[in-house]
């Protein structure tokens, strides 16, 4: 064969860095953004933010529908009158009084009572002192303050962290003593009395093996009558028939009428079944809203949230110096296009965010005037044929973003759900059906709760087909229990 040159034409998407860069910042939530953002400030000198002196910045920010005003604008977070927002106290939490030098623990721990504490505040100061103090470090300052010999000291020690975040030694005693080394010569019995010790400690029910024992210690130690009486027999022996709710066979076991039983069960209610959850140090999750939502003159707008915007500029230094450069630097030019590319992509960011939110607002404005019973079935497709998008970018943009609305902060993927078909052959949607069971069932009588037959029954009489199964499926999404658990007496 002679070879030869052959022409063909061809067609194929190239993702340009530009394009890239703009379908990443589409799909990263709110904070995630905020510090890609806070990336390119730190590795590039020709970005900047606005300052509060401000100047027209060379990449003005996109302006969006704002209900503040009456102008088309998103007034930046300094200039726009802020909402009251609740004061939350600033206490410090002084350090132990007292100095206990015979271990690690009393350095670390605090005292039950915060400084210039308020006579008339209703906030319990343990619970101060659980937010500032892990629960190990809490027992260990108990620990120091008994009179306990050395060896008990480090065998209480020793049980304490292998206690679990709800106070609970879930490990038996037996594989605990059994981790210990021989040439110290322990017995299982002087770990069980290091046990005992524990659960005389503060809080209540700390060091139980299980949640049995972790009421049992509750309730042993209050004052000594008849309802106590009853309700600790009723954890130690009858603890899965309360459970189960068999009301009538804890009657006859234990030879009680109603009225005593109703006490007893009340007290049991009463306790807590995580003593050591209070001191868990879990991190709390901030949700900033990419977009509000207000009701103006009759319809539901939607806008930018100001305080998600981020408001970059040039940095005119540095543009200016590369302006009068007859020779152009590379990198800096090339730094210069990037800086305009990520302000110009910050802002269709936010405007398809805005768009989508808007079309979502519209499409369930019902939801926005009556709540969860109104909200209709909606798909993405049906958004993304109303904006000429495609259907993967609606998914970008509907996850982890979040809508600000008088009801509440909700996911914008919220507001989209499967569709149950009703007998007038229109649709309603799984999260109206979900609204409508929780109402039955708020209203039904506790004697004698709807079982999921009767909820698929009643839903059937307003028009709405749904089968035994997926009422189920809906209760239990609801973290709903089942109707024997739901039997009051």
């Amino acid at each position: 064969m002679k070879p030869a040159l052959q022409l063909k034409l061809s067609q194929h998407l190239a993702l340009t860095p530009q394009l890239q860069q703009s379908i990443k910042l589409l799909q990263l939530s709110t904070v995630e953004m905020q510090q890609e953002i806070e990336r390119y400030l730190l590795e590039n000198p020709m970005l900047e933010r606005e300052d509060e002196t401000g100047g027209e910045a060379f990449g003005a920010a996109q302006q969006f529908d704002s209900p503040s005003n009456e102008v088309t604008r998103a007034e930046p977070p300094e200039e726009r009158e802020r909402e009251p927002r609740e004061e939350r106290d600033q206490q410090e939490v002084p350090s132990s009084p007292s100095e206990v030098d015979d271990d690690r623990w009393a350095s670390d721990a605090g005292t039950f009572t915060g400084a210039g504490r308020d006579e008339n505040d209703d906030s319990d100061s343990q619970d101060i002192h659980a937010g500032t103090t892990s629960l190990r470090d809490h027992l260990g300052w108990q620990l120091g303050m008994t009179q306990l010999s050395e060896r008990d000291r480090s065998l209480v020690r020793f049980l304490i962290e292998a206690l679990d975040d709800d106070g609970y030694l879930s490990t038996p005693l037996e594989e605990l003593w059994e981790t210990l080394p021989p040439e110290y010569e322990i017995e299982l019995e002087e770990l069980e009395i290091a046990l005992h010790h524990i659960q005389h400690f503060d809080p209540t029910g700390i060091g139980a093996r299980g949640p049995r024992e972790c009421l049992a210690l509750q309730l042993k130690a209050l004052p000594v009558d008849e309802v106590q009486v009853l309700a600790l027999s009723i954890v130690e022996k009858h603890l899965d028939l309360l459970a189960a709710r068999d009301f009538a066979k804890i009657r006859r076991l234990t030879a009680c009428d109603d009225e005593d039983l109703k006490l007893a069960q009340a007290l049991i209610i009463s306790l807590n079944p995580r003593p050591g959850a209070r001191f868990s140090q879990s991190e709390a999750r901030y949700i900033t809203p990419d977009v509000m939502v207000k009701k103006l003159k009759g319809k539901w707008t939607a806008y930018i949230n100001p305080d998600a915007y981020p408001r970059l500029r040039i940095n005119r230094l540095y543009a200016e110096i590369l302006s009068r450069q007859r020779r152009g630097n590379g990198n800096l030019t090339g730094q210069l296009q990037e800086a305009r590319w990520l302000i110009k992509n910050v802002q269709q960011r936010f405007e398809t965010i805005h768009r989508v939110t808007q079309a979502i607002v519209d499409r369930q404005r019902q939801f926005f005037e009556h709540g969860e019973v109104a909200m209709r079935p909606l798909v993405l497709r049906e958004i993304a044929d109303i904006l000429g998008l495609h259907e993967s970018t609606v998914s970008r943009v509907t996850s982890q973003k979040y809508m600000a609305t008088p009801r509440g902060i909700f996911e914008l993927k919220y507001f989209f759900g499967s569709h149950v078909a009703t007998d007038t052959g229109g649709a309603c949607s799984a999260t109206a059906i979900r609204a409508l069971i929780k109402q039955l069932i708020s209203a039904e009588d506790g004697k004698k709760p709807l079982s999921d037959s009767q909820l698929s029954e009643i839903l059937g009489q307003q028009g709405i087909v749904v089968a035994r199964r997926t009422v189920a499926k809906y209760r239990e999404s609801l973290n709903i229990p089942p109707v024997n658990l739901r039997k009051t007496l």
